[in-house]
Parts: C-alpha cells; structure tokens; sequence
C-alpha cells in the first residue's frame, strides 16, 4: 500500500468528476464526503470504478444537482424508499481519475449520512439522519470507514476516526465499534470479514475473530442467496483456501456448509489414519488456481468459477463412503458417485445455479477418479477412448482437477502419477488431432437400427446402440459402416431380431 498526506488525496482526487460532485454540495451547502472502498483502494493501489459518496443532509438532492450540471452525460436514477440515488456518467480522461477505467461507465452513489439500528431478527435496519460520525459508526471495517472530503475548503482531507489506515498498512481486518455489535447487527458481515481478508491477505484481528466463533450462528438470518454472492467472491480470490480455513476455524462453515466442514477429521485404527480431506481439498483447489493462473486465465472465464467449485466439491462424498477394512485400512470407495448425488442439494440450499454449470461441477466430482484410475494402471487406447466419451468437451478441465488431486507426498508414487498423466494426455491430444467427438459416435444411430428392424423406442434398440459403441469405444473396429454393419446383424441375430428385417 501507499501512503498519501491530505494535499497528495487532493491531487488524486483532482479530476472533472469530484470537482463537479464538490462544486454540486457546495451549491446546496451540504457537506460531501467520498467512502468506503473506493477510499481504501486508492491506499492499496487497487482500480475501482464504483465511487460512493455520503451527503451530511439530502444525497439525493446532491444527485440531482450533479445531474442537472453535467446535463445528457449522466444518467440519475432515484431510489427513494432507500434515501438514495444514482449517476451513471460515461467513463473518459475528461471524468475518470488515474485509478479509473478509462473506457467504462462511472456509477456514483449518494446516500445521506446515516444512523441505523437492528432487530435480533433481521438485517433490515430503522434509519434515521445522522452525521458524518454515525455514518462512519455503521460501517462494517474500519479499512472501510474512512472518508475525504469533497468540499472545496477543505477538498482531499482524510477523515479516518478508526484509525483504518494504520489497520490497511498492518493487514489488519477490525470492525470499528465493538465487534459483537457490528456483527450482530448485520450477520453478512461476518462473511464479508472473511471476504475480505481472504481478498487481501490480511489477518482478522483477534477480538474481531472471537466475535466470529461466538457470533456465527446468526448466519442463520442471512438469506442463501447473500452468503452465495460472498462464497462466490472468496472462491474467486487469488488464495481462496485462506478464506476457507477462517471460516472453518470459526464455526461459519459447519452451518453454510457443514459437507465439506465434515472432512476436517484425521481417524485413526489400528495404528492406520488417513489423511484430512478438509486440508486436502484446500490443497487441490489451490493447484486448479495455479494452473488456472498458468494457462491465462483469461480464456477459460466461462468455467474458472465452477471449476474451483469442482474442486472444492470433488471429495465431499468422503463422509458418507468412508469405511474400515482390516485387510486394506480405509477405504472412500464410491466417494466420487456419492459426491456427484450431494452436488444438485448443495447447490439448490446456496441458491447456486441448477442449470449447465450444476452439471458441469457434477460431472466433474463424478469422473475425478477415472483419470487417475487410468494413470496408475497401464494406460490404454479403450480407457482412454471412454474417458474422453464421458467428459465430452470438459476433458481439459477433468484432466486439470485430476492433475490438481495429485497431493501424495510419496515422491515416487507422485512422479509415476504424473507420467502416467502425460502419457494419457499424450493419446487425448492424439484422439483431438482426429476430431475426437466425430471419430467416436456410431456412424449407425438409433434411427437407422429402428428402420432396419423394424422397432419402436425400447430397450433392445438401447441395447444395440451400446453395442456398437463399446466396439467403437474399444476400438474393436473402425467407426464405419461396413464393419459396424457386420457387428450389429450378428447382434441382432443373437437377440432373435434378425427375422424380423
């Protein structure tokens, strides 16, 4: 981060867009204050286009004036059930500040300042006008708390009574009233304090980490759809297994998310233990963000988020599946079809999607052990033909989270996994080469068996579908007509179809 005197913010701040804002307070004599995060990103040196300005007295009338000045450039939308309001202005060198895009629109929003005080049971607020003070009273952290003044007289002050600054230079995460308060208050914020420092790498303070534990089960008041949004951003952080291991630690993820919270447990029998799979899973999901970052991941945005969440997933059926067998230890048999079945309920509970992207994690957990079944065995053109059949067009990714799996700290069973992993990735590459998707679909389909015999929709056209496809699969015989022709007469014959051409 970088610290700045009041005259240095002032030179920041010295742009068309907040001189308009500070000229718009000083023509209704308000006092005008920018906030929040857009404050603490210009300490860390962050880009933020997203600017929220506090009004001692009416934001919305701020807003209009701000309109009225800049004319068709901005766009004002007014919420005034919420006392607050919106500009929306095109992005450019003429609006923007250096930490701006410069080709995006800017969205401003006023609020008047503002006191607010809680029912046990809601996150809703009463709120009644306040000053600077209270307003900087209710917010969640103090590296948010802060503020500078708009007005011209005293344009680019800090006003920091929380002292957020020294907690932004010592990576600190601290709430600026007492922090049982703030986090009974609005129970989010306990997820938004893990947000955060998981996002920045900070540490959470230790009174404020103890009001975690002895608060968490207020999470309970705060909507799926809420704690979603915060998973999502914490999955989506740099180091995501930070912001798991917090809240782990806490006691928030047993009641969010109590299937993977259930694998933090190392049991031991007969001298025999297997490993914690809550750690492990953190592991794993911190090589697909390794790879994710090494293959630029830019390209793969679509499924960067579900593909952490495959990983994050990818052993929860651990749990249920887990049993002792004298002769072997124990074992997980079958975690990944069980985990595949607890997919659909995790995700309906967190209001997460249950469309493709469900599906797509869902196939994941459910394939993850066939590529490593496959490497530590000897690795043929079937085993791999049938893989590639299975996960279709999400292979690459399959294969990403089997590689990320490889967490052995036996050397030599890791370097043999990993050969293995090139030489199946080697025949993948090969299939590819020779239209992967053509090569292994039946020329003859299910329509053409029904024609030829004569058959409605039912099981026995299911039945020789299959069959051509394991040959083909198998790579019994080339995917063309005249050999799968062949096979499939002499199937039907056996099924006593044969009279029936």
């Amino acid at each position: 981060m970088k610290l700045y005197s009041d005259e240095e913010l002032a030179k920041i701040l010295d742009q068309t867009i907040f001189h308009q804002i500070s000229e718009a307070a000083d023509r209704l004599g308000v006092e005008c204050y920018v906030v929040g995060g857009y404050v603490r990103d210009i300490f860390l040196e962050r880009p933020s286009n997203d600017i929220d300005v506090v009004v001692v007295g009416s934001g919305i009338a701020v807003a209009e004036e701000l309109k009225r000045m800049m004319g068709r450039k901005a766009y004002l939308s007014v919420f005034k059930n919420f006392g607050t309001a919106q500009v929306k202005l095109r992005g450019g060198k003429s609006l923007a500040s250096h930490l701006l895009p410069l080709t995006s629109d800017i969205e401003v929003e006023f609020v008047g300042a503002r006191k607010e005080s809680y029912s046990h049971d809601s996150r809703k607020p009463v709120v009644e006008d306040g000053t600077l003070e209270d307003d900087q009273n209710r917010r969640d952290f103090t590296i948010n708390a802060m503020a500078i003044c708009l007005n011209k007289d005293r344009f680019g002050e800090l006003v920091d009574p929380f002292n957020g600054l020294a907690d932004l230079e010592d990576g600190i995460i601290a709430t600026p009233l007492e922090p049982g308060i703030t986090f009974s208050d609005d129970p989010l914020r306990m997820l938004r304090c893990i947000r955060f420092a998981t996002q920045l790498n900070f540490q959470i303070e230790e009174e404020t980490f103890e009001a975690l534990e002895r608060m968490a089960d207020r999470i309970k008041i705060v909507s799926g759809e809420r704690i979603k949004d915060e998973l999502n951003k914490i999955i989506l952080a740099p180091h995501p297994s930070i912001g798991f291991e917090y809240l782990q630690r806490c006691g928030l993820l047993n009641i969010i998310l109590p299937e993977l919270s259930a694998l933090d447990i190392v049991e031991t029998k007969n001298g025999r233990a297997h490993k914690n799979n809550f750690y492990h899973t953190l592991e794993v999901l911190e090589n697909v963000v390794k790879f994710l970052k090494s293959e630029e991941e830019g390209v793969r945005s679509e499924n960067t988020l579900w593909l952490r969440w495959a990983a994050l997933m990818h052993d929860v059926g651990k749990t249920k599946s887990k049993r002792w067998d004298p002769a072997i230890g124990w074992t997980f048999h079958n975690h990944n079809i069980i985990g595949a079945k607890m997919v659909p309920v995790i995700f309906r509970r967190l209001m997460l999607p249950m469309d493709a992207k469900m599906k797509y994690v869902q196939k994941l957990v459910d394939l993850h052990m066939r590529p490593i079944a496959i490497a530590d065995d000897v690795v043929t053109d079937s085993a791999v033909r049938r893989l590639i059949n299975d996960a279709g067009e999400d292979i690459d990714d399959l294969m990403m989270l089997c590689e990320a799996d490889i967490t052995s700290k036996n050397e030599v069973r890791k370097k043999m996994f990993l050969e293995n992993f090139r030489m199946v990735r080697e025949k993948l590459a090969d299939l590819k080469e020779k239209d992967y998707i053509r090569l292994l679909q039946p020329v003859i389909d299910g329509n053409e068996i029904m024609a030829l015999f004569h058959l409605p929709p039912s099981r026995e056209v299911g039945v020789l579908k299959q069959y051509l496809k394991d040959a083909v699969l198998d790579n019994q015989v080339e995917n063309e007509r005249e050999p799968l022709m062949a096979l499939l007469m002499e199937k039907a014959k056996q099924m006593g179809l044969i009279g029936n051409v």
